[in-house]
């Protein structure tokens, strides 16, 4: 008697298996992105040593003159927005707004002109000249640019040429540079998903997050598992000292939105009676002038920052290490220096991100804070700070809570940082509808439509990146 016909369900799930375990093309996938990580994170472990370096440089001209930034930071910065005027212009900014719009359209050229090799590779050199100079500048958002550049690459290399398979390949490689930047994995992974997928994508938990953690072991492997800002053991306990979280909520959200909406500027209009518009106009008659009196203003606050015993140079670390740390006796103003410092080096159109700038303001305003609660513990109310203006800046309120933990290797706080993100977010909202990196993302893409309307090219508006997907469809 032969034996009856499997039952629809078994065969089915047998053939499940067959195309998810043993199908030669998803290991070649798995490969591709899991070595992708695994080069995402040496090359921002690389880029995190060459910063600090480039930094350790600009320390040894201010220990010959406190002075001489006046005469170099003009002429760097003019030197940097010529180079970026011309086929480099991908390189300008952060470089988050440039992976969300590639993730947004598909079109090969788009994505060549944001992502590649000789784009992430000059993101990297130009990053550290401005470190160099003492530009307030980050290296965070550079390495989401690079990680996602890499994983780009290596996708067209061996031959995923579907846009929704490179798509997946920007996104690990986006959320690799974060974890690897930061030495945060977690981080990472919650970074993708907020901030540059903008939903839970179908089996976006699977290879695309194990790519990302590739990139944080390899991090933890090189450097250790050290906390960014060392290991805090602050603690907010229910109480007086839960004014500082909705203190620090309303300042991080008004600040932070603040701070997005001037550095976003306005459309160019000259006779415009609006400041930031006219700031725009300048910068797009004289873009050179313009960066070179953006570095002569840096350096002149460089110059007063001194004097009250604090650094607004560079990317911050050092000064939110020491307020996270209460080693720091920072000055009252520090904040408020410091995000000058920031608007200043986002204006010049320079290449430079602003997550460890915008990390080092909400350390000061939380400083600030502390003041007015003397009798909390000081570390909480700095930390509370970061996170709250870094979720005013970015409007992702579960990176900042997650990031500014990771930092500190603190679990302790997770209720009040949760909290003051959340708060922060909601008010930012209210003053900038649409988030930072959202916006420039979509300055990106209106650009790129407008030269192909000029060319005669039909406009489209694909989804490369579906919030679902059929169940029984693998992607490619």
């Amino acid at each position: 008697m032969s034996a009856p016909d499997d039952h629809p369900a078994r065969t089915h799930l047998r053939s499940r298996l067959d195309d998810e375990l043993f199908a030669p093309a998803q290991w070649k996938r798995r490969f591709a992105l899991w070595g992708g990580g695994v080069l995402v994170g040496l090359a921002a472990i690389a880029f995190a040593r060459a910063s600090d370096y480039a930094f350790v440089g600009f320390r040894a001209i201010l220990a010959i003159s406190a002075w001489l930034p006046l005469a170099i930071m003009p002429a760097a910065f003019a030197l940097l927005a010529w180079l970026t005027s011309g086929p480099l212009k991908a390189t300008r900014g952060s470089g988050i707004p440039q992976v969300i719009a590639a993730l947004d359209v598909p079109e090969a050229a788009f994505r060549d002109r944001l992502l590649s090799l000789p784009v992430v590779l000059a993101k990297m050199a130009l990053t550290l000249f401005g470190l160099a100079m003492g530009a307030s500048i980050g290296r965070e958002g550079p390495t989401v640019h690079v990680g996602a550049g890499i994983m780009y690459s290596i996708g067209k290399r061996l031959g995923f040429a579907d846009p929704k398979a490179l798509s997946r390949f920007i996104l690990a490689g986006g959320g690799a540079g974060i974890a690897a930047a930061f030495n945060t994995p977690l981080a990472g992974v919650v970074f993708a998903i907020e901030e540059l997928a903008g939903t839970f994508e179908h089996r976006f938990s699977g290879i695309i997050l194990t790519a990302v953690i590739f990139a944080g072991i390899v991090s933890l492997g090189v450097l250790g598992n050290y906390a960014y800002f060392g290991r805090v053991a602050a603690e907010m306990p229910l109480g007086q000292s839960w004014f500082a979280v909705a203190l620090c909520g309303l300042c991080g959200g008004l600040g932070g939105a603040l701070f997005a909406r001037t550095i976003l500027l306005q459309e160019p209009d000259p006779a415009s009676r609006n400041p930031l518009t006219r700031v725009a106009a300048m910068r797009a008659r004289w873009p050179v002038g313009f960066a070179a009196g953006c570095g002569l203003a840096l350096a002149v606050l460089g110059v007063v920052s001194a004097h009250f015993g604090s650094g607004i140079y560079g990317t911050g670390y050092a000064e939110a290490r020491d307020l996270v740390q209460s080693t720091h006796g920072a000055a009252f103003v520090f904040g408020w220096l410091k995000l000058a410092a920031n608007v200043l080096s986002y204006w010049a159109g320079i290449p430079g991100g602003i997550f460890s700038p915008a990390l080092a303001v909400g350390a000061g305003m939380g400083n600030a804070v502390s003041s007015l609660l003397p009798q909390a513990d000081k570390a909480a109310i700095v930390l509370v700070g970061m996170g709250a203006f870094l979720s005013g800046v970015t409007q992702a309120p579960l990176t900042s809570a997650v990031i500014t933990l990771e930092l500190t290797a603190n679990q302790s706080m997770v209720i009040p940082i949760l909290a003051v993100c959340l708060l922060a977010r909601a008010i930012a909202a209210l003053i900038a509808p649409v988030p930072v990196y959202r916006a420039f993302a979509q300055r990106l893409i209106d650009e790129h439509e407008r030269q192909q309307a000029a060319d005669g090219v039909p406009v489209h508006a694909p989804d490369p990146m579906p919030a679902t997907a059929p169940a029984t469809s693998a992607p490619k």
